[in-house]
């Protein structure tokens, strides 16, 4: 029991000091899941394992994004200390690692019979930690460990992006001056791209509404309604712009920002739950993930929860 409670009080700090840091950002004014590509030394890209190829998932990616610009590394790649090793090479001295986590549950020993009021196997959930190091940090790695992404051009169409719309067979209509997506009718409205000031902006909100449409019931059943200025309504929005980062940075498109008035929202949730950020972009991966399982299998590749 008393293991129990201090693994819990492990994991309630984990939350805690990783939301700080989220609501730390905000408060600043930066958005840790768009940040200034174009003035940064990396690519546009999920931060990967570099050993694996694996992408990083939910509140992996924000960390890592974050360190990333924090240290102004040169790539997306990251390794254990042992995974450099076995790569054959090693970790600098004096490096300082980033601290990642792998969620999961167990059930304790000798309470393996105990139900939950589901009947299902009670289990505890755990948070475990991670350090990785940049491919910047590290020395004597072969030279196809890193791999940087080169950005799109601001004003090109762009085929990975188009081709997943489609792919996706979710109802687009095109016309009007508003983007939105409606769950009575499970279609999403968006302007023409010519509308838009710079045109790949398209994308980017395309992706926005297409991570509201994965929510829909007949796919991730996340959608819950109420009311447009509520704390569900900020959620949701919260999840839905992350998602369009994750499948932005994915696709070579620089992630943007929201209106001001979504991060005051977004602060009033984290502030009031510090587990909020990490529900949120757990919900952004998988959503992220449903949409970009309708790429070609060639421009597929795993995901990763933990490391």
């Amino acid at each position: 029991m008393e293991k129990d409670k201090a693994s819990q009080h492990q994991t309630a700090t984990l939350y805690g000091e990783v939301t700080d840091r989220i609501i730390a950002e905000l408060e600043a004014g930066r958005v840790p899941w768009v940040q200034p590509w174009a003035g940064a030394k990396v690519g546009v890209g999920m931060p990967r394992n570099a050993g694996t190829g694996r992408r990083y998932s939910g509140i992996n990616v924000l960390i890592l994004w974050a360190r990333l610009f924090e240290r102004g590394f040169a790539s997306q790649g990251w390794l254990t200390y042992r995974q450099a090793q076995k790569l054959g090479g090693n970790v600098r001295k004096g490096e300082t690692g980033t601290t990642v986590c792998y969620a999961d549950r167990f059930t304790p020993k000798g309470r393996e019979g105990e139900r939950a009021g589901d009947g299902e196997a009670r289990q505890i959930a755990f948070l475990k930690r991670f350090t990785v190091f940049n491919v910047d940090q590290c020395e004597g790695l072969p030279v196809d460990v890193a791999g940087i992404a080169a950005p799109l051009g601001e004003r090109e169409l762009v085929p990975a992006a188009e081709a997943l719309m489609v792919a996706s067979g979710a109802r687009i209509s095109i016309g009007g001056g508003e983007a939105y997506y409606m769950p009575a009718l499970d279609r999403i409205q968006l302007p023409p791209q010519q509308a838009f000031y710079d045109q790949i902006n398209f994308y980017r909100t395309a992706l926005h509404e297409l991570g509201h449409w994965t929510g829909h019931a007949s796919r991730l059943d996340r959608l819950g309604g109420g009311d447009p200025k509520g704390e569900a309504y900020a959620r949701e929005e919260l999840v839905a712009e992350m998602c369009s980062a994750f499948v932005c940075a994915e696709l070579g498109i620089e992630p943007t920002v929201r209106h001001a008035d979504y991060l005051a929202c977004w602060l009033s949730v984290l502030r009031d739950d510090s587990r909020a950020i990490f529900r949120a972009a757990s919900a952004a991966s998988k959503a992220a993930d449903y949409l970009l399982a309708y790429r070609p299998a060639a421009q597929s590749n795993d995901t990763e929860s933990g490391r």
